[in-house]
C-alpha cells in the first residue's frame, strides 16, 4: 500500500523535501523551527479548503483547450472516475509552483532558507497527509481508527452523495465554518456528483 502511494503524483518529492528538512534539524546545520513547520501545515489546511472549493470545483474558466485539460486533470475527472488512481493525486506540475509560491512569500517574512525551508517541509508534510487520507478514501481499504473510518466516509459523502457539500478532505473545520457542511441524513442527493460542470 505504502509504496502505491508512493509511485503517484507528488508523494516522493514531498516526502524528500521532508526528510531533508529534518535531516538539516538534526545534524544541528539548521536550528529548530516548529512553529514554522506549525505554521506550513495550517497554511496548506486553508488552502485545502478554498483550493477545492472555490477553484477545484470552479465552473470551467475558459474556452482554451489547454486550460479546460488543466481543470479535468486536476479535478473534474477524479469525480468522473473516483477510484482511479492516476487522476487521485496532485500532480507534481501543480504542487511544485504552489510550494515556489509560498516559499517566496515566506522569504519576504523570514529571509532565512532554514526559516523558509522549515515552513515548506510543514506544507510538505500537511500535502502528504492530505494525499493519503485521500487515498485511504478512495482504495478498498478499512482505515484502523474511529477517526480514519469517519473522515473516509465523510470524503466519500462528497464524491457519492452530494459534491456541493463536505469540501475537507482531512478534517471537516472549514465546511463547519463556512456551511458546507450538513448532517449526511439531511443532505439531498445530487445527480451530478461524478459530472462536474458538463
Amino acid at each position: 500500500m505504502l509504496l502505491e502511494f508512493c509511485k503517484h503524483g507528488s508523494n516522493l518529492v514531498l516526502g524528500l523535501v521532508v526528510v531533508l528538512v529534518a535531516a538539516m534539524v538534526a545534524s544541528g546545520f539548521w536550528p529548530l523551527h516548529p512553529w514554522l513547520f506549525l505554521l506550513g501545515a495550517l497554511l496548506f489546511f486553508t488552502s485545502e479548503y478554498t483550493f477545492h472549493r472555490y477553484a477545484f470545483h470552479a465552473p470551467p474558466m475558459t474556452k482554451v483547450r489547454f486550460i479546460l485539460k488543466l481543470q479535468h486533470r486536476l479535478h473534474y475527472d477524479h469525480h468522473s472516475e473516483p477510484n482511479r488512481l492516476d487522476l487521485l493525486f496532485l500532480p507534481l506540475w501543480f504542487v511544485l509552483p504552489n510550494l515556489a509560491f509560498t516559499g517566496g512569500l515566506a522569504w519576504l517574512i523570514w529571509p532565512t532558507a532554514a526559516s523558509v525551508s522549515t515552513l515548506l517541509a510543514g506544507t510538505s508534510a500537511a500535502i502528504l497527509y492530505y494525499e493519503w487520507v485521500h487515498f485511504v478514501a478512495h482504495i478498498p481499504y478499512k482505515p484502523r481508527t474511529a477517526w480514519g473510518r469517519w473522515i473516509k466516509k465523510y470524503h466519500l459523502w462528497h464524491h457519492f452523495k452530494n459534491e456541493h457539500l463536505w469540501f475537507g478532505v482531512t478534517n471537516p473545520s472549514f465546511d463547519f465554518i463556512m456551511h458546507s457542511y450538513e448532517n449526511v441524513a439531511d443532505a439531498s442527493a445530487s445527480a451530478t456528483t461524478r459530472n462536474l460542470h458538463s
